[in-house]
C-alpha cells in the first residue's frame, strides 16, 4: 500500500489497515502527523469509509476543568467494539453507522493502555458482541483481559441469540458477567421493540442461556430498557426466578445521531416514557432486591464509553461526541473530553462487586 493513501485515512483507521498487512509497521503510522482528511481513493474490498462511517473528528469542546480532568481514572470502561447487529431494536441509542472492528491485536493494545490507566473492569458490548467471528472475537478479548491482564472483572452484555454451549465451554472461565437484554416476557411485545429471533422465542432462549451460566460458573444479569410498550408489564415472577445477581433497568434514552434526529438510524421518540411512568413501573417492582434504577439523568454522564476506533464519547450535549483515540492520544489525554460524571457513576452505583471470585453464589 502507498503512503499516499495512508495520508488520506483516519490514523486510527490507517494503523488498523497496517496492522493487517504487517503489524510491526504500526510503529511507523505512530511517527505520522495527525491526519484529518476522508479516504479519497477507493481501496479494493475495503468498506470502513462511506456515508455510515464517518471520518473520525478531532475532539469535541471541552466541558471539565482540567483539575477535574486530571484526576478521573477509566476504572470501568464499556468497550464497543462493533456496532453491528442482527436486532433491529426501536430505541437502540448505538446504531450500526459503521462496519469497522479493530484488528484484535490493536485492541488488546488498547486494552493493555487501560488497564495500566487504572482499569479494574471491562464490559464488552456492541452493537451484538457475539457476530464478529461468532463468538470468537470477543471470546479472545475476555480471556486476554482475565489471564494476561489479570483484571477484577470482565463482562459482556449480549442479546444472547448467537451464544452457543460451545463457547461457554471454551472462554466461561474468564468471564465474570454476562448481561443479557431481555425487555419484555411476553414475546409479541419482543417483535415489537425489534428483539424477534424468527422462529426462535427470545424468552426461551433467556432461560437456557440462565442454565449455561450456573453450569458454567458465570454470574448472570439482565438488563431491560423500560419503554412504551413494555412500562406497564408486571415481570416481578419471571426475574425472581431467573435470579440474576442484578437487573438493570433503564429509562428509554434519547441520543441525537443515533436514534433521534435526521441524521439517526433509529427513530425512537414513540419508545420514550415520562419521568413519572418510569417511576410507577420501579414502584411495581420494588420488591425485586437485585433491581438496579437508572433514570435518564443517572445514565447520560456516568457511563465510560468506548467505541469501535477506541475513542471515549461524551454524551453532555444529547449526543455522542468522540474524543480521539487513546491509540492516537493516550489515555489521559482521551478521557479529558469524555464528559464522564464519576459522582454519577458512584451514586448509581457502578462501583459494586463486580468480581465472581468475591460472590457468593449458588451457581
Amino acid at each position: 500500500m502507498q503512503l499516499s493513501v495512508l495520508y488520506r485515512l483516519p490514523l486510527a483507521v490507517a494503523r488498523a489497515v497496517l496492522a493487517a498487512l504487517r503489524g510491526r509497521l504500526c510503529a511507523l503510522c505512530w511517527s505520522l502527523a495527525p491526519l484529518s482528511r476522508p479516504l479519497s481513493l477507493p481501496l479494493p474490498g475495503w468498506r470502513l469509509v462511506s456515508a455510515l462511517s464517518p471520518v473520525p473528528p478531532t475532539g469535541p469542546r471541552r466541558e471539565r476543568d482540567d483539575d477535574d480532568d486530571a484526576s478521573l481514572m477509566p476504572i470501568s470502561v464499556n468497550y464497543h467494539f462493533t456496532r453491528q447487529c442482527n436486532y433491529k431494536c426501536g430505541f437502540c441509542f448505538h446504531t450500526a453507522k459503521t462496519s469497522f472492528v479493530l484488528p484484535l491485536e490493536e485492541a488488546k493494545k488498547g486494552l493493555a493502555m487501560l488497564k495500566e490507566a487504572g482499569m479494574e473492569k471491562i464490559n464488552f458490548s456492541g452493537g451484538e458482541p457475539f457476530l464478529q467471528d461468532r463468538g470468537e472475537f470477543v471470546g479472545k478479548l475476555v480471556q486476554f483481559c482475565k489471564q494476561d491482564l489479570k483484571l477484577p472483572s470482565v463482562s459482556i452484555v449480549s442479546n444472547g441469540s448467537l451464544i452457543r454451549e460451545w463457547w461457554f465451554k471454551k472462554y466461561g472461565e474468564y468471564l465474570d458477567i454476562l448481561a443479557i437484554s431481555c425487555d419484555s416476557f411476553d414475546e409479541n411485545v419482543n417483535i415489537l421493540i425489534g428483539r424477534g429471533q424468527g422462529r426462535k422465542n427470545h424468552v426461551e432462549n433467556l432461560h437456557k442461556l440462565r442454565q449455561w451460566c450456573r453450569e458454567y460458573a458465570v454470574a448472570f444479569k439482565i438488563n431491560s430498557v423500560i419503554n412504551r410498550f413494555n412500562v406497564e408489564e408486571d415481570m416481578n415472577e419471571q426475574i425472581k426466578a431467573l435470579n440474576p445477581v442484578r437487573w438493570k433497568v433503564f429509562q428509554c434514552l434519547l441520543i441525537e445521531g443515533e436514534n433521534s434526529g435526521e441524521d439517526a438510524l433509529r427513530e425512537a421518540e414513540r419508545f420514550v416514557i415520562s419521568d413519572a411512568e418510569f417511576e410507577q413501573f420501579l414502584d411495581r417492582h420494588k420488591d425485586v432486591s437485585c433491581l438496579v434504577p437508572e433514570s435518564n439523568q443517572k445514565m447520560r454522564d456516568s457511563y465510560l464509553i468506548l467505541d469501535e476506533y477506541m475513542r471515549f464519547l461524551n454524551c453532555r450535549n444529547g449526543r455522542k461526541e468522540p474524543s480521539k483515540s487513546i491509540l492516537d492520544v493516550g489515555v489521559e489525554a482521551a478521557i479529558k473530553f469524555s464528559g464522564f460524571d464519576e459522582k454519577m457513576f458512584l451514586k448509581r452505583g457502578g462501583k459494586y462487586v463486580w468480581s465472581k471470585a468475591d460472590m457468593k453464589l449458588d451457581w
